[in-house]
Protein backbone atom coordinates (compact mmCIF):
# COMPACT_ATOMS: atom_id res chain seq x y z
CA UNK A 1 0.00 0.00 0.00
CA UNK A 2 1.36 3.38 -1.05
CA UNK A 3 1.01 5.71 1.97
CA UNK A 4 -0.06 9.38 1.05
CA UNK A 5 0.25 13.12 2.78
CA UNK A 6 -1.99 15.46 2.00
CA UNK A 7 -1.04 19.49 2.04
CA UNK A 8 -3.44 22.34 1.39
CA UNK A 9 -4.18 24.88 3.14
CA UNK A 10 -8.00 24.84 2.39
CA UNK A 11 -9.91 22.32 5.15
CA UNK A 12 -12.12 21.29 2.58
CA UNK A 13 -10.32 20.95 -0.57
CA UNK A 14 -7.95 18.90 1.45
CA UNK A 15 -11.18 16.70 2.65
CA UNK A 16 -11.87 15.92 -1.03
CA UNK A 17 -8.51 15.11 -2.33
CA UNK A 18 -8.19 12.49 0.96
CA UNK A 19 -11.52 11.09 -0.89
CA UNK A 20 -10.03 10.85 -3.68
CA UNK A 21 -6.68 9.31 -2.49
CA UNK A 22 -9.17 6.42 -0.72
CA UNK A 23 -10.61 5.86 -4.30
CA UNK A 24 -7.49 4.83 -5.69
CA UNK A 25 -6.38 1.66 -5.38
CA UNK A 26 -3.19 0.89 -3.80
CA UNK A 27 -3.12 4.15 -1.78
CA UNK A 28 -4.06 4.93 1.23
CA UNK A 29 -4.01 8.49 3.42
CA UNK A 30 -1.50 8.79 6.03
CA UNK A 31 -2.48 12.28 6.84
CA UNK A 32 -3.56 15.97 6.02
CA UNK A 33 -1.50 19.10 6.84
CA UNK A 34 -2.53 22.40 6.28
CA UNK A 35 0.84 24.37 6.60
CA UNK A 36 4.51 23.81 6.08
CA UNK A 37 4.87 23.41 9.50
CA UNK A 38 2.64 20.79 10.22
CA UNK A 39 3.81 19.17 6.92
CA UNK A 40 7.23 18.70 8.45
CA UNK A 41 5.81 17.04 11.24
CA UNK A 42 3.95 14.76 9.53
CA UNK A 43 6.84 13.75 6.94
CA UNK A 44 9.02 12.52 10.93
CA UNK A 45 6.75 11.33 12.05
CA UNK A 46 4.35 9.46 9.23
CA UNK A 47 7.15 8.67 6.85
CA UNK A 48 4.66 8.84 3.86
CA UNK A 49 5.33 7.83 0.06
CA UNK A 50 4.11 10.16 -1.82
CA UNK A 51 2.98 13.46 -0.71
CA UNK A 52 0.63 15.86 -2.37
CA UNK A 53 1.60 19.26 -2.20
CA UNK A 54 -0.46 22.50 -3.03
CA UNK A 55 1.96 25.38 -3.49
CA UNK A 56 0.37 28.30 -1.63
CA UNK A 57 0.46 27.82 1.82
CA UNK A 58 -0.18 30.14 4.58
CA UNK A 59 3.46 29.92 6.27
CA UNK A 60 5.86 29.18 3.14
CA UNK A 61 5.74 28.51 -0.75
CA UNK A 62 4.94 24.87 -1.16
CA UNK A 63 8.13 24.65 -3.87
CA UNK A 64 10.37 25.80 -0.79
CA UNK A 65 9.17 23.49 1.38
CA UNK A 66 9.30 20.96 -1.13
CA UNK A 67 12.90 21.42 -0.23
CA UNK A 68 13.06 20.89 3.16
CA UNK A 69 10.77 18.11 2.63
CA UNK A 70 13.12 16.17 0.76
CA UNK A 71 16.17 17.17 3.94
CA UNK A 72 13.62 14.97 6.25
CA UNK A 73 13.12 12.34 3.90
CA UNK A 74 15.65 12.59 0.71
CA UNK A 75 13.43 9.14 -1.28
CA UNK A 76 10.10 11.37 -0.96
CA UNK A 77 8.11 11.59 -4.17
CA UNK A 78 5.89 14.64 -4.23
CA UNK A 79 3.15 15.38 -6.11
CA UNK A 80 2.37 19.01 -6.61
CA UNK A 81 -1.48 20.23 -7.01
CA UNK A 82 -2.04 23.36 -7.79
CA UNK A 83 -3.60 26.07 -9.35
CA UNK A 84 -0.49 28.23 -9.79
CA UNK A 85 -0.38 28.01 -13.52
CA UNK A 86 3.27 30.54 -13.96
CA UNK A 87 5.64 28.73 -16.40
CA UNK A 88 8.45 29.39 -13.78
CA UNK A 89 6.24 28.06 -10.88
CA UNK A 90 5.65 24.87 -13.26
CA UNK A 91 9.95 25.11 -14.40
CA UNK A 92 10.81 25.32 -10.69
CA UNK A 93 8.84 22.59 -9.61
CA UNK A 94 10.04 20.45 -12.38
CA UNK A 95 13.47 21.15 -11.51
CA UNK A 96 12.41 20.16 -7.55
CA UNK A 97 11.98 16.75 -8.95
CA UNK A 98 8.44 16.41 -8.81
CA UNK A 99 6.48 12.97 -9.88
CA UNK A 100 3.73 15.25 -11.49
CA UNK A 101 2.03 18.46 -11.76
CA UNK A 102 -1.87 18.49 -11.39
CA UNK A 103 -3.55 21.86 -11.80
CA UNK A 104 -6.82 22.63 -9.60
CA UNK A 105 -9.63 22.34 -10.27
CA UNK A 106 -9.37 18.56 -11.05
CA UNK A 107 -11.60 15.64 -11.32
CA UNK A 108 -11.18 12.10 -9.18
CA UNK A 109 -10.48 10.26 -12.51
CA UNK A 110 -7.45 12.96 -13.26
CA UNK A 111 -5.93 12.50 -9.61
CA UNK A 112 -6.37 8.82 -10.40
CA UNK A 113 -4.58 8.54 -13.69
CA UNK A 114 -1.30 10.04 -12.26
CA UNK A 115 -1.41 8.11 -8.87
CA UNK A 116 -1.77 5.06 -11.12
CA UNK A 117 1.24 6.07 -13.51
CA UNK A 118 3.43 6.97 -10.46
CA UNK A 119 2.48 3.31 -8.99
CA UNK A 120 3.20 1.59 -12.43
CA UNK A 121 6.50 4.06 -13.18
CA UNK A 122 7.71 5.56 -10.09
CA UNK A 123 7.74 2.94 -7.57
CA UNK A 124 9.47 0.13 -9.14
CA UNK A 125 12.18 2.30 -9.94
CA UNK A 126 12.70 2.39 -6.02
CA UNK A 127 13.02 -1.44 -5.50
CA UNK A 128 16.69 -3.12 -6.62
CA UNK A 129 17.91 -4.23 -9.28
CA UNK A 130 18.13 -3.09 -12.61
CA UNK A 131 16.27 -1.12 -14.77
CA UNK A 132 14.87 -1.99 -18.79
CA UNK A 133 14.35 0.80 -21.27
CA UNK A 134 10.76 0.41 -21.08
CA UNK A 135 10.65 0.86 -17.47
CA UNK A 136 12.52 4.39 -17.80
CA UNK A 137 9.88 4.95 -20.82
CA UNK A 138 7.11 4.89 -18.80
CA UNK A 139 8.83 7.38 -16.23
CA UNK A 140 9.51 10.16 -19.29
CA UNK A 141 5.76 8.85 -20.69
CA UNK A 142 7.02 7.73 -24.08
CA UNK A 143 6.91 4.08 -25.45
CA UNK A 144 4.18 1.74 -24.77
CA UNK A 145 3.45 2.48 -21.10
CA UNK A 146 1.90 5.91 -22.80
CA UNK A 147 -0.51 4.19 -25.54
CA UNK A 148 -4.34 4.63 -24.91
CA UNK A 149 -6.00 1.90 -23.57
CA UNK A 150 -7.71 -0.57 -26.43
CA UNK A 151 -11.22 0.03 -26.44
CA UNK A 152 -13.64 -0.78 -23.79
CA UNK A 153 -10.98 -0.73 -21.43
CA UNK A 154 -11.27 0.66 -18.13
CA UNK A 155 -8.00 2.21 -16.03
CA UNK A 156 -9.60 1.36 -13.03
CA UNK A 157 -10.11 -1.98 -13.46
CA UNK A 158 -6.41 -2.36 -15.11
CA UNK A 159 -5.41 -1.25 -11.82
CA UNK A 160 -7.66 -3.47 -10.18
CA UNK A 161 -6.43 -6.78 -11.87
CA UNK A 162 -2.66 -5.44 -12.29
CA UNK A 163 -2.88 -5.55 -8.21
CA UNK A 164 -4.67 -8.13 -7.86
CA UNK A 165 -1.94 -10.33 -9.49
CA UNK A 166 1.12 -8.21 -7.73
CA UNK A 167 -0.96 -9.62 -4.66
CA UNK A 168 -0.62 -13.21 -5.68
CA UNK A 169 1.90 -15.48 -4.50
CA UNK A 170 1.62 -17.74 -7.69
CA UNK A 171 0.67 -17.42 -10.84
CA UNK A 172 -3.22 -17.37 -12.04
CA UNK A 173 -5.42 -18.52 -14.63
CA UNK A 174 -8.00 -15.84 -15.63
CA UNK A 175 -10.53 -17.57 -13.98
CA UNK A 176 -8.36 -17.18 -10.54
CA UNK A 177 -8.06 -13.26 -11.41
CA UNK A 178 -11.56 -13.10 -12.66
CA UNK A 179 -12.47 -13.89 -9.06
CA UNK A 180 -9.99 -12.11 -6.64
CA UNK A 181 -10.69 -8.97 -9.20
CA UNK A 182 -15.12 -9.78 -9.17
CA UNK A 183 -15.20 -9.42 -13.12
CA UNK A 184 -15.93 -11.90 -15.69
CA UNK A 185 -13.18 -14.54 -17.15
CA UNK A 186 -13.39 -13.23 -20.59
CA UNK A 187 -12.33 -9.05 -19.04
CA UNK A 188 -9.88 -10.93 -16.55
CA UNK A 189 -7.80 -12.50 -20.01
CA UNK A 190 -8.11 -9.27 -21.95
CA UNK A 191 -6.54 -7.41 -19.41
CA UNK A 192 -4.11 -9.74 -18.18
CA UNK A 193 -3.36 -10.48 -21.83
CA UNK A 194 -2.91 -6.15 -21.99
CA UNK A 195 -0.80 -6.27 -19.45
CA UNK A 196 1.96 -9.11 -21.01
CA UNK A 197 1.69 -6.82 -23.62
CA UNK A 198 3.27 -3.92 -22.05
CA UNK A 199 5.13 -6.03 -20.15
CA UNK A 200 3.88 -5.58 -17.00
CA UNK A 201 3.02 -9.21 -16.50
CA UNK A 202 4.76 -12.27 -17.44
CA UNK A 203 2.46 -15.50 -19.08
CA UNK A 204 3.53 -19.36 -18.73
CA UNK A 205 1.80 -22.49 -20.24
CA UNK A 206 0.55 -25.62 -17.86
CA UNK A 207 0.23 -28.31 -20.07
CA UNK A 208 -2.42 -30.67 -18.20
CA UNK A 209 -3.00 -34.86 -19.45
CA UNK A 210 -5.25 -33.53 -22.21
CA UNK A 211 -6.76 -30.38 -23.91
CA UNK A 212 -5.01 -27.48 -24.49
CA UNK A 213 -2.64 -25.94 -21.63
CA UNK A 214 -3.98 -23.42 -19.51
CA UNK A 215 -2.27 -20.04 -19.75
CA UNK A 216 -1.08 -18.65 -16.09
CA UNK A 217 -0.26 -14.96 -15.16
CA UNK A 218 2.32 -13.53 -12.50
CA UNK A 219 3.39 -10.17 -12.00
CA UNK A 220 7.09 -9.33 -13.96
CA UNK A 221 9.92 -10.64 -12.28
CA UNK A 222 12.57 -8.35 -11.11
CA UNK A 223 16.06 -8.49 -14.09
CA UNK A 224 18.75 -10.90 -13.01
Amino acid sequence: MITVLIVDDDFMVAKVHAGFVKQAAGFSVAGVAHTGAQALEAVRALQPDLVLLDIHLPDINGLDLLQQLRRIDPELDVLVISAAREMDTVRRALRGGIVHYLMKPFSSQDLRERLEHYRQAYRPLSSAGTAEQEDVNRVFGVGHGERPLPKGFSAETLSLVQQRLQEADSALSATEAAARAGISRVSARRYLEYLCEEGRAEVQLRYGEVGRPERLYSKRRASA
